[in-house]
C-alpha cells in the first residue's frame, strides 16, 4: 500500500494551537493515548494491524519542510519559537505499542510527553481507517459510491435545497482515505465560485489541504486540553478544568484563536467559568454532545444573562452533522447568533458501508488517570471508573455548593 501520511501538516489545525501552548506552558507533561473502536462488529485481520504498523513507521519517518513551516508561521497567532520546535521535531515509533490484543483485532497506546502523543492521534486514525477501508472492501466501489453521493450533496447545496451557512470539513480523523478527503475539499472549494449557493465553505481542519487549496486551517482546541491542563496537575480540583484550561488559553492566545469547547466535564459546570471576562474574549464555543437545540439556547440565554449581545459570538457545532441537521439548526439560530459547522465523517467517509467509530483519547496524564463526563454518556474513555466517579461526585458538589 502506497504511504497514506505524507507530510507533517496533514492533522487537524486544533494540533498546532494546543500544541504552540502545550510547549509554552505544559512541555513537562506526560500523557498515555488509547485507541477504541466503538464498532462491534469490525475486526481488523493481523495483516491489517502488520500494515497499520508499517505505515505509522513510515509516518514517523516525515519532517517538517521550510514550505510547511513557513506557512505555519504566516498564521497570525503562531509565534516563532513553537515554528522552531516544529523544525526539530519528529515522530517517535517507540512511543508506540501497537498489538492483536483486543476484542476487535487492534490495540494502539501511544506513550511520552504530550508534546508529542497529541500530534500522534489524527494521522493513526487516518492511517487505521484507510488501512482498513482498503483491505477490508473492494475500494474502487467504495471511492465510486462516495462520488456519487459527494456529487448530490454539491448539487443539493449550490441549488439551495440545504443551507448550512457557514461550514468546514473536519473529516480527516475517519476519512475513507486522502483521495476521499481531497475529492471532497476540491470539489467544496468550488462552491463560492458560484453565485447560486446560499452557503458559504470556509475551511478544513487539515493543515495540508488548507495550504493547498489556499483554505483557512480551522480548528483550536480539543477535549484533551481541558482534561489534561485541568486535571494533569493533582493539586487541582478537577471541577475546575474549565478555569485551568480558559486560563492557560488566554494566557497563550489573548483574544485570538479563541472557540472554546464547552463539553468537557459538562457544559453546565463549564458555564459556572464563563462568566463575563472569558465570554467576552472568547469569540465562540464550540458543541460536540448532547441536544443541539438545547445547548444553543443555553448558550444564547448564558450571553445575554452576562449583558453580552449573542449576535457577536459564534456557535460552531461539530457532533456528528450532516447537512439536513445543519440546515434545521441554521435556521433554528441564524437570526439570533453566528451560525457555523464543522462537519466530519459525512463529508469525508459517505459510502455505501457503515464509516469506523474510532477514537483515540488521553486515559492518563502525569501518571493519573483523567477522564471527559459529556452532556451524554458513552463517549468517555477512562480506564478507572473509580477516577470517574470521584471526578462526577467533585462536579456534582461543585454544581449543588456553588
Amino acid at each position: 500500500m502506497e504511504q497514506i501520511i505524507n507530510s507533517l501538516l496533514e492533522t487537524d489545525m486544533y494540533k498546532f494551537s494546543m500544541g504552540q501552548a502545550i510547549y509554552h506552558q505544559f512541555s513537562d507533561y506526560k500523557t498515555t493515548w488509547s485507541f477504541k473502536c466503538r464498532n462491534k462488529d469490525v475486526h481488523f485481520t493481523p495483516e491489517m494491524v502488520e500494515e497499520i504498523r508499517r505505515q505509522i513507521k513510515l509516518y514517523c519517518g516525515l519532517r517538517f519542510t521550510e514550505d510547511e513551516l513557513t506557512y505555519i508561521d504566516n498564521i497570525k497567532w503562531m509565534k516563532g519559537s513553537y515554528v522552531d520546535f516544529l523544525r526539530l521535531w519528529q515522530p517517535r515509533y517507540e512511543d508506540f505499542e501497537i498489538t492483536t490484543d483486543s476484542d476487535c483485532g487492534l490495540s494502539i497506546e501511544t506513550f511520552g510527553t504530550w508534546l508529542n502523543t497529541s500530534m500522534y492521534e489524527i494521522p493513526t486514525l487516518a492511517i487505521v481507517n484507510e488501512v482498513y477501508f482498503r483491505m477490508a472492501y473492494d475500494y474502487e466501489e467504495l471511492l465510486n459510491s462516495f462520488k456519487k453521493r459527494l456529487d448530490e450533496k454539491y448539487e443539493n447545496l449550490r441549488s439551495g435545497h440545504w443551507y448550512a451557512g457557514t461550514f468546514s470539513e473536519f473529516g480527516l480523523r475517519r476519512r475513507l482515505s486522502a483521495e476521499a478527503q481531497e475529492l471532497a475539499v476540491e470539489k467544496f472549494s468550488h462552491l463560492n465560485d458560484t453565485l447560486h449557493s446560499p452557503s458559504k465553505f470556509v475551511g478544513t481542519s487539515n493543515v495540508y489541504l488548507a495550504k493547498k487549496y489556499n483554505l483557512t486551517p480551522v480548528g483550536t482546541m480539543a477535549h484533551e486540553w481541558i482534561m489534561c491542563s485541568g486535571q494533569g496537575n493533582h493539586k487541582h480540583n478537577p471541577a475546575y478544568s474549565n478555569w485551568y484550561a480558559l486560563d492557560a488559553w488566554v494566557r497563550e492566545y489573548g483574544v485570538l484563536n479563541g472557540i472554546a469547547l464547552t463539553d468537557t466535564i459538562t457544559t453546565d459546570c463549564f458555564l459556572k467559568d464563563f462568566q463575563l471576562t472569558y465570554a467576552t474574549l472568547f469569540s465562540g464555543v464550540r458543541h460536540d454532545s448532547g441536544d443541539p437545540i438545547e445547548w444553543g439556547e443555553k448558550m444564547i440565554n448564558h450571553y445575554e444573562s452576562l449583558g453580552i449581545n449573542p449576535k457577536t459570538k459564534t456557535l460552531l457545532f461539530s457532533d456528528s452533522l450532516d447537512f439536513e441537521r445543519a440546515d434545521k439548526l441554521f435556521r433554528h439560530f441564524h437570526d439570533r447568533v453566528n451560525v457555523a459547522f464543522g462537519i466530519g465523517t459525512y463529508l469525508s467517509n459517505d459510502t455505501d458501508v457503515p464509516a469506523l467509530n474510532i477514537v483515540m483519547k488521553t486515559t492518563k496524564c502525569n501518571g493519573m488517570d483523567v477522564a471527559k463526563v459529556s452532556d451524554v454518556e458513552g463517549k468517555g474513555m477512562c480506564k478507572n471508573p473509580d477516577y470517574v466517579d470521584y471526578l462526577k461526585r467533585c462536579i456534582n458538589w461543585r454544581m449543588d455548593h456553588e
